[in-house]
């Protein structure tokens, strides 16, 4: 019996690893952040040569819901900028690849995504660098989610900007980090006691806007903040000169006296 048990053991034993590799495991918070993208630096002097408002030009081209606007969003800290002159968007527009962070109300269970913050890790402490970090809030909440502690530590691992779809606090510590910094609204109450950080690196939507980590944040002080689909980039790139083009001649006939009708029928 025994003979007959070590010959048919092994052939008992490889179909159930064969069916656990039909399964893929679940990605981790750290495997999910490791897949952020890292943009080129030709991509990103492309970009500067641009505004906000041709980005979303752009992209209204290519049908992106909501032409990437994320709307309503208030600074309360800026990058400070080597020029003087407030416009310059070279000289003072943040653009960096997007990492996302997903809160949930406390005692609540969102049905998805699956929570994939790691055990005894505090959020802050795993932000990607050379992102600008992208924050949602569960709605209706009046507490906040990122203070000066939290904007201090992402500083430290070198994010390049933070956009919360929700509130913050600590306003003069936000302005210390000198980190470009955008929200919803503020508070002077923590998360703690209303908000927990659910979920690492997942796709959020924002007022309509999908906004998915490896995107490109477009964040233009004068105009207000894009987000580039990361599959959308070069189609953006492609067109930008011809709309930017299209609209310095409109305004030259304008200039001329020619109506605004006349100039889009003969230009756009």
């Amino acid at each position: 019996m025994s003979t007959v048990y070590m010959r048919i053991a092994p052939w008992i034993r490889k179909p159930r690893l064969r069916l656990q590799s039909i399964y893929p495991r679940q990605q981790t918070a750290s495997q999910a952040m490791s897949t952020a993208t890292t943009l080129p630096q030709a991509t990103m002097a492309k970009l500067q040569q641009y505004t906000a408002c041709d980005i979303s030009d752009a992209l209204l081209k290519l049908k992106v819901p909501g032409a990437g606007y994320l709307a309503d969003l208030a600074p309360y800290s800026s990058k400070p900028s080597s020029s003087s002159d407030a416009t310059s968007p070279t000289m003072t527009t943040t653009i960096a690849p997007v990492s996302t962070i997903l809160f949930a109300a406390k005692g609540e269970t969102p049905a998805a995504p699956a929570p994939n913050v790691p055990k005894d890790t505090h959020w802050a402490d795993v932000s990607e660098p050379g992102t600008f970090v992208v924050m949602k809030q569960a709605p209706g909440q009046t507490n906040a989610i990122c203070g000066g502690i939290m904007a201090l530590r992402m500083k430290m691992r070198r994010v390049e900007g933070i956009i919360v779809a929700g509130r913050v606090r600590d306003v003069q510590e936000l302005r210390s980090t000198k980190l470009p910094i955008l929200a919803l609204g503020q508070s002077t109450v923590g998360s703690g006691g209303s908000s927990i950080p659910w979920a690492l690196q997942v796709p959020l939507d924002i007022n309509g806007v999908n906004v998915s980590p490896g995107d490109i944040a477009f964040q233009d002080p004068a105009n207000g903040v894009v987000v580039i689909p990361r599959d959308k980039v070069d189609q953006v790139l492609e067109m930008l000169p011809r709309l930017t083009s299209a609209d310095d001649k409109v305004k030259e006939d304008v200039l001329k006296g020619m109506s605004v009708y006349d100039a889009f029928q003969l230009h756009r």
